[in-house]
């Protein structure tokens, strides 16, 4: 318990000084709430019941004519740089467009001169350079005052070799750094068998997708020759000529897997010096085979920007032209990224932005769900058209996953709205949670599906207990120590805030607490709690989430509410509630524990906060009321929610969303909608039930 103690000081310390949120430096602006339309701490029902209609019918209005919800996906500056960088590399691109990405770039600089992954964090080596470099390839000179701050903070924090692997290829495809000098990334990886100890299906699904078109790029070394002046050789501390490129040994424990895979990548780089590659061209036939396998059936390799950029570049490199159908469609998914914001006369100036990807499945099932326990009848024509959209995107071929669960049958669901070789478990669990909220007319078929999806979830159960996202049991921490493995999301292991989904989905389907696979991942569950009470919400922003959807999954599957466990959980969200009634929690907390559940309030994470609370028996105490009454409080006339920082061309999205801890985070634009809605609704139910 000294480690609850210690936390629990600490939020006592910060109550008491005010300054209960993010630190100073990277303190997002509170957002202002408007003047409280509610004269009681306890609001009543009337008004709850009010505010969650209002809420509905804004939902209601935002369903796409084809039936599905799509929320706009959000992420840093490293999109927009890596168009601009993509499309040079490879000649092609609208030159207005690019334009308009580099003002975007421009409008998320810090005041120090870096670029950060979440805004009002702390500036980032790896996407600093990135953008600096788009600026250059843009046409801005080094003499530029933005350029100018964001060399100066690049060269304070080391410079181009304090990068990720791969930023440094993509540096090296335009001559800006030495393939030497990167960690290798050799094709000959997609030879290894299963069965090997390391093979590509022993690495995450989405890092398998970004590495097998990256492999080929390895191979073919591609060089593009910049003006001098695009180039960015003042970014390196003393000279590029006098800078140490290669990662560097730790001395101060010799004998390390780092270590290990340094001396392996160091014989690797000898090798293709001397020209060591006796399986090189079966294995780039394999790496072609396999990745033009997998842009089949979907909306790009991985449906994922990095990986379908990487995969364009490796089809042109491969000898596809640019009129190829491979090389032709695989352009247009990357170009439906795109969003063009038209900005606002006089104020804000028309910029182009990506997205990571789409996430309409995952939308969709949210929203349903939300609906559903709002009261929307389970017969609504909208509801209906929303099931059969999702029904109509249900797996029904084998993917990656099938490595490791090779007897299943397919079944599940997707993310985004063509995935066919990566289903995720996940959304599978989310979509059979709103599939319960419809009376389909295909009732029949609607059952059939369901049974698969969930018999494919049991199947991808891991050794553990838990559930991962899209694999099972990948689970190998020594790969993590590889060389290219610097992106901080190799593997993908069983996390207890998607095994709290599955928990939920399994009660709604009769499952109870006696089925032996429920039994293990209860056992999971209380396995990862922290000392304090919470649990780590590995995909989204992060205590709050993942201790929520734990209590949801607990309660649901019958564990008695008064449990140790759910009530300190409990007392941790009451602990961390801000002072104004409302929940946060910013992407720092990934960085350093020490500010779990600190954080500018925002609606979904105090949804959560309250869903969580709920959920462990809380009904009628003073932090679910105050929590009620910030989300009335803070509703817009149109019945939505903000979820933002600053105003005007300073106003930027609160990153709730998870989708690499400590390297990329994400705005789900429907989070602030939904996940309000839910919350408003099943208060409203507990209260009307008299609990």
């Amino acid at each position: 318990m000294n480690g609850s103690r210690s936390i629990i000081d600490k939020m006592s310390v910060l109550r008491a000084s005010g300054k209960f949120g993010v630190s100073k430096a990277v303190s997002p602006e509170p957002i202002e709430p408007p003047t409280p339309r509610f004269g009681r701490i306890d609001a009543s029902l009337e008004d709850v019941s009010a505010a969650a209609e209002h809420a509905k019918n804004y939902l209601l209005g935002q369903q796409h004519p084809d039936g599905y919800w799509c929320g706009e996906l959000e992420a840093d500056s490293m999109l927009e740089a890596d168009y601009i960088f993509g499309h040079v590399l490879l000649g092609t691109g609208d030159p207005g467009k690019m334009g308009r990405a580099m003002s975007e770039i421009l409008r998320y600089q810090n005041e120090d001169g870096g670029w950060s992954i979440y805004p009002g964090g702390p500036s980032n080596i790896s996407l600093s350079v990135k953008c600096y470099l788009a600026g250059k390839l843009m046409g801005m000179p080094a003499q530029d005052p933005r350029l100018e701050r964001a060399r100066e903070w690049i060269l304070e924090h080391g410079g181009v070799v304090e990068c990720n692997t791969f930023t440094k290829i993509y540096l090296c495809a335009i001559g800006q750094y030495d393939y030497d000098a990167v960690p290798a990334v050799p094709p000959e990886i997609v030879l290894f068998p299963n069965w090997f100890y390391f093979n590509i299906y022993e690495i995450s699904s989405w890092s398998r997708a970004i590495l097998v078109p990256l492999s080929i790029l390895y191979a073919k070394k591609p060089f593009k020759k910049l003006a001098p002046e695009q180039g960015i050789d003042e970014l390196f501390v003393g000279g590029r000529e006098n800078a140490d490129l290669r990662l560097r040994f730790d001395r101060k424990k010799l004998v390390s897997w780092r270590n290990f895979f340094l001396v392996a990548d160091r014989l690797v780089h000898l090798a293709e010096r001397v020209h060591i590659r006796p399986l090189r061209q079966v294995a780039l036939k394999r790496a072609e085979k396999w990745m033009l396998e997998r842009l089949e059936m979907s909306d790009g390799l991985g449906a994922i920007y990095p990986a379908m950029l990487n995969s364009i570049i490796a089809l042109r490199h491969l000898g596809y032209s640019v009129d190829d159908p491979q090389v032709i469609r695989a352009m247009d998914e990357f170009e439906k990224l795109g969003i063009e914001d038209p900005g606002v006369p006089d104020q804000i100036e028309p910029t182009f932005r990506m997205q990571p990807c789409m996430s309409p499945v995952w939308d969709t099932a949210y929203a349903v769900y939300a609906l559903g326990e709002a009261g929307v009848s389970r017969n609504d024509s909208r509801l209906l058209k929303a099931a059969d959209w999702m029904l109509s995107k249900e797996v029904r071929h084998k993917g990656d996953w099938a490595v490791k669960a090779p007897n299943a049958e397919p079944g599940g669901w997707y993310f985004e709205f063509n995935n066919e070789f990566y289903p995720d478990v996940d959304d599978s669990a989310q979509v059979l949670l709103a599939l319960n909220k419809v009376d389909n007319p295909r009732e029949r078929y609607q059952y059939d599906v369901s049974k698969r999806a969930i018999d494919w979830i049991f199947a991808m159960q891991c050794q553990n207990g838990g559930w991962a996202s899209f694999d099972k049991d990948n689970t190998k921490m020594i790969f993590q120590y590889i060389p290219f493995a610097d992106h901080n999301a190799m593997l993908d292991p069983p996390t207890v805030d998607i095994t709290g989904r599955i928990l939920e989905m399994l009660a709604t389907y009769g499952y109870t607490s006696k089925d032996k696979r429920v039994e293990r991942a209860i056992k999971f569950i209380y396995d990862q709690q922290e000392p304090d009470g919470s649990w780590f919400g590995r995909w989204g922003v992060n205590y709050i989430y993942g201790t929520f959807l734990v209590l949801r999954g607990l309660e649901a599957i019958g564990v008695w509410n008064h449990e140790p466990q759910i009530q300190q959980a409990a007392e941790w969200i009451r602990m961390v509630q801000n002072s104004d009634g409302g929940w946060g929690e910013s992407c720092e907390s990934y960085d350093d524990p020490g500010t779990r559940g600190v954080g500018v309030s925002t609606p979904s994470q105090t949804a959560w906060a309250l869903l969580g609370l709920l959920a462990a028996g809380d009904t009628r105490s003073d932090s679910v009321a105050k929590g009620i009454r910030w989300l009335l409080s803070h509703q817009r006339t149109d019945g939505s929610w903000d979820e933002s920082r600053g105003s005007g061309a300073e106003k930027q999205a609160i990153y709730t969303g998870t989708g690499f801890p400590r390297v990329f985070y994400l705005a789900y634009h429907h989070y602030r909608d939904y996940f309000p809605l839910l919350a408003l609704t099943t208060y409203r139910k507990s209260m009307e039930r008299g609990v």
